[in-house]
Order: C-alpha cells, then structure tokens, then sequence
C-alpha cells in the first residue's frame, strides 16, 4: 500500500536530519497503534499523557505555542490511524486474494488504461530532454519533440474515452467483500486475533512492517531497556514498574 512509500520517505527523511524522534515516522505508528489497544479508539489524550507513548509528543514540540496545538495534534493522530487500519485491511485483502489464487483479468478495462498511463510516463520521461534542445535551436530536436507531443495527446485522448466508459464497468464488479467472501468486519476481527497465532502472523503481509532495519539494538524513548524492534515489545517503559 501508499503507507510503505510513506514509511520510506519518512524514515529517509528522519535519518538524513538525525531527528529520529522529531520527524513522525513509521516507529511512531508503532506506539500509536500500542496506545490504541491500551487505551483505546479515539483516546488520543489518555494516549498522549501515558508516559509509555511519550515518543508520540516529539513531532509536535515545535507546534505547542500554537492555539490550536492540542486540536492539530488530535486530527494528525486520528487520520495517521485512519491510513494505518486501511493499509491493515487491504493487506488483509491482498493475502486472502494470494490465497484464492485470483488475479486481475488483463483484458479488463481498467488494465489497459493502467497500461497507457504507463506508457505516458515512459514517454514522457525518455524525451524531456527535447524540450531543453529545442528551446536551444535543435531543429531536428523540435521535429522529435513535436511527434512525441502528439503521441501523448493521443494518448491521453483514449485515456479519457477509457475513463468515461470506467463507471459503468466498474459498477458490475462485485464488491472487493463479495469477491474475497471476508467482510471488513470479520478482517478486523482477523487481525486482533492475530496476536496469539504466530503461524497466522507470519502469513500475513504486514507482519513484517516493523522489522529490524532500525537495528538490532535500538534503543527506545525514553528510560528503560534495549527494545528489539524485530519482535517490538509493548515498550520500553513496562520494565521501569
């Protein structure tokens, strides 16, 4: 899903500044989800106050003379959640799907239209140069960049015919539910049972979202022990009771 992508950027970003704490990344999550089953839904200020989630205060310590800092911190906490149950229940989906063995049908509509767009991007990038060459007086250039112009715009014109007949198609098409026979619901229900059966974990595709590439050793916030992110306990705090 999107949230790996994110997690990438995040963590490239929190590494490259050194501010391992400060920028919100996919370690976060972590101890927002572990608050969220401590405390539960929505409980964004008990989760906030629970020393064992301090980590989850640092991104905002540059935002707390604002006004509307608690209100701000809320939100971002509550969409971040949001993102992180769908990318749960989609790779729920995606696993059950790997399982029933089905497959998108290359014949289907909407793969041809993933197909030119791929073929736009490809396009578009292979000739980008032209443009600075016949902004430069590249004659031959500008007879190239003209053809490739054309190229795209017929392009982009069967890409809107395909997307003007996308609706209806996409309205026969039983729900994502129907097709994989697992409601949202029972997926949810899947995942929080998941922590008791480490067969079923390993199976599953975000199992492993929170390996080791933090290292072997990382310390966590705060005081306490050394945590293992390969097996990420609760916290580093539950040693200090």
């Amino acid at each position: 899903t999107e949230l790996h992508t994110l997690w990438q950027n995040e963590e490239r970003a929190a590494m490259s500044s050194g501010k391992i704490y400060d920028i919100w990344h996919r370690r976060h999550d972590y101890w927002l989800l572990a608050g969220i089953v401590t405390h539960g839904y929505a409980r964004w200020q008990d989760i906030q106050n629970d020393p064992r989630y301090v980590i989850l205060n640092e991104p905002f310590k540059s935002e707390i003379h604002k006004g509307n800092y608690l209100e701000m911190k809320n939100k971002f906490l509550a969409r971040r959640f949001k993102l992180l149950e769908q990318a749960l229940v989609i790779e729920e989906q995606l696993r059950r799907a790997a399982y029933l063995n089905m497959t998108q049908d290359p014949s289907h509509p909407a793969m041809a239209l993933n197909a030119r767009l791929a073929e736009v991007e490809c396009l578009a990038e292979s000739h980008q140069h032209l443009s600075k060459e016949s902004l430069a007086g590249n004659k031959p250039a500008n007879a190239v960049l003209h053809k490739v112009l054309n190229q795209l715009e017929e392009l982009l014109s069967d890409m809107k015919a395909d997307v003007t007949r996308l609706p209806s198609m996409l309205s026969r098409i039983p729900p994502v539910a129907a097709r994989l026979q697992m409601s949202e619901r029972s997926i949810l229900s899947r995942l929080a049972t998941r922590g008791g059966d480490p067969a079923a974990q390993g199976s599953f595709g975000s199992a492993q979202i929170f390996n080791n590439n933090f290292g072997p050793n990382f310390r966590g916030p705060g005081p306490g022990g050394i945590v293992n992110y390969s097996q990420m306990p609760l916290g580093p705090y539950v040693t200090g009771k």
